[in-house]
């Protein structure tokens, strides 16, 4: 049985379609991510899988549980926001207990487990704090302790490194593995890093509702194959009309130049330097990444979406 199960999912809102009939499973212990530019439809599925808005199109179930019974759903789930959804009037472990409370927590069993998951996110020093005092990093550990009191089997996260520094994003993801290896927790998250959707087990990538590649992001990094040249220009148009001239080639267009897959490197490099060098402003000769994934399949990347 699956942790997760998708099936012809289809949301729409008003006018504007949302999600167009996509399907996807999550493994048991598997780190899956929901990545894609704004609009993809990263929010529609995480809103969906969390209860907060019903399934309109298709099928979706937890653990074999259809979402159309959220009450049976919420027990085996926990979700961590966008943004922390803590009371910063109150303290770490007011927050807790209050989150235990909701659900049908008490006495020992409670105040053992709040105590268990303070040691595990480092905040046990901190139980005493009022929340607002604590920086963003300690707030999103507190979060994830919150989603985590009732001892979910599925954890699922809405960007939930965003706006953290490197240092505490690096031991947010450690934690998160240490859930999945210690505990056989899955965990399935939307993010717009792509360093971040490099450490998932898998991907799923979203383009205006539409899943458009899904895989281990090292099989949809070899997919591209060959090696990719970036060129920045000031006249991205122009430069491209050049190299169909010249070299038979249809590059790709972008915002602030082209993108170029190629197996031929060795030939092709040293020959557009010659010829169009006076066109460029910077070039670059690199193996796929997963922004040269989202470029070939959406011609976006992540920090120049289109709203």
């Amino acid at each position: 049985m699956s942790a997760v199960q998708v099936r012809n999912l289809a949301y729409s809102y008003k006018d504007h379609v949302a999600l167009k009939g996509i399907s996807f499973e999550v493994g048991k212990g598997e780190i899956f991510g929901l990545v894609g530019p704004n609009g993809g439809g990263k929010s529609t599925v995480f809103k969906i899988l969390s209860t907060l808005q019903a399934v309109q199109q298709g099928e979706a179930s937890l653990f074999g549980i259809s979402l159309k019974d959220p009450q049976r759903v919420r027990r085996s789930l926990g979700v961590v926001f966008q943004k922390p959804a803590l009371d910063l009037k109150l303290t770490v472990w007011e927050n807790l207990l209050h989150q235990g409370h909701l659900y049908g927590m008490r006495g020992p069993v409670l105040r053992e487990s709040a105590l268990a998951l303070l040691r595990q996110v480092g905040l046990l020093d901190r139980k005493n704090e009022v929340v607002q005092k604590l920086s963003g990093g300690l707030q999103r550990r507190l979060d994830v302790a919150k989603a985590l009191l009732h001892s979910p089997s599925l954890l699922i996260l809405d960007e939930p490194t965003t706006g953290l520094d490197p240092v505490v994003r690096r031991d947010l993801w450690q934690y998160f593995r240490q859930l999945r290896l210690e505990k056989g927790m899955t965990l399935l998250l939307t993010t717009h890093l792509l360093e971040e959707a490099d450490q998932c087990d898998r991907i799923a990538l979203l383009h205006q509702g539409n899943l458009v590649a899904m895989g281990t992001p090292a099989d949809l990094k070899a997919s591209i194959g060959g090696e990719v040249i970036s060129i920045e220009t000031s006249d991205p148009e122009a430069l491209r009309a050049r190299i169909r001239e010249r070299f038979s080639l249809e590059a790709q267009l972008l915002p602030r130049g082209l993108r170029i897959e190629t197996h031929d490197s060795h030939r092709l490099v040293p020959a557009l330097v010659q010829e169009i060098s006076d066109g460029m402003d910077s070039f670059r000769l690199s193996k796929p990444t997963l922004e040269d994934l989202l470029i070939q399949k959406t011609g976006d990347r992540l920090n120049e979406v289109r709203p």
